[in-house]
């Protein structure tokens, strides 16, 4: 068995709420805490812990993570008693690492606890060979979703999404390709289906 892969999103959550879910906490660790609640890193004992956007995690938040990495053991918030874990640690960023180590943003000790084997996943943009594949993969996923019978893409669309930057990466190609297949009119995804600023680049390509 493999056990359980447990995600969380650390830029989506405050610091306080963030280290509650992380670590759990005990009935009466604050005002509103009814029950005991197990925390993320319980709830992934035995298995996997992605640590998403990890470079938006307060410094302080990063401290008692590194805290666990090392002992490999934490307390709930409001708890005395200490509570053992066998977690393997996946950490992703998207964050400058270098500027972010240099403006304490990033604990340095941090990452080279987390730095094992790192995998480098270059932005969308410098990915021009996947943008098709990865186009139709979505197209597929989102023709199967709103059952519609789709045949494929003009030349003229994909040629506008390799031209664009992707500043968003892989889910905002998901989120232009889902739009298309909601909006278009055929069996076919158009240029006209594609969001605004997409159109635009791919008509400025074609100019």
């Amino acid at each position: 068995s493999y056990g359980p892969y447990v995600r969380i999103n650390c830029a989506a959550l405050p610091s306080t709420l963030l280290e509650s879910e992380l670590f759990g906490y005990e009935k009466g660790a604050f005002t509103d805490a009814k029950q005991d609640k197990p925390g993320q890193f319980a709830l992934a004992a035995g298995g996997t812990l992605l640590l998403d956007e990890i470079g938006e995690m307060p410094p302080l938040l990063q401290a008692k993570l590194l805290h666990v990495l090392q002992d490999q053991q934490f307390s709930r918030l409001g708890g005395r008693s200490v509570i053992k874990v066998d977690v393997r640690i996946l950490a992703a960023t998207n964050i400058n690492i270098a500027e972010a180590i240099a403006s304490k943003r990033l604990r340095e000790d941090l990452y080279y606890r987390l730095k094992v084997i790192p995998i480098v996943c270059p932005p969308l943009r410098e990915r021009w060979d996947d943008i098709e594949e990865l186009s139709y993969h979505f197209m597929r996923k989102a023709g199967v979703a709103s059952g519609r019978e789709l045949h494929g893409m003009s030349a003229e669309a994909l040629d506008a999404l390799r031209a664009y930057r992707w500043p968003g990466n892989v889910p905002q190609l998901e989120l232009a390709i889902e739009r298309a297949i909601v909006l278009g009119e055929t069996h076919h995804v158009e240029l006209q289906d594609l969001p605004p600023e997409i159109l635009q680049t791919g008509e400025e390509a074609a100019t």
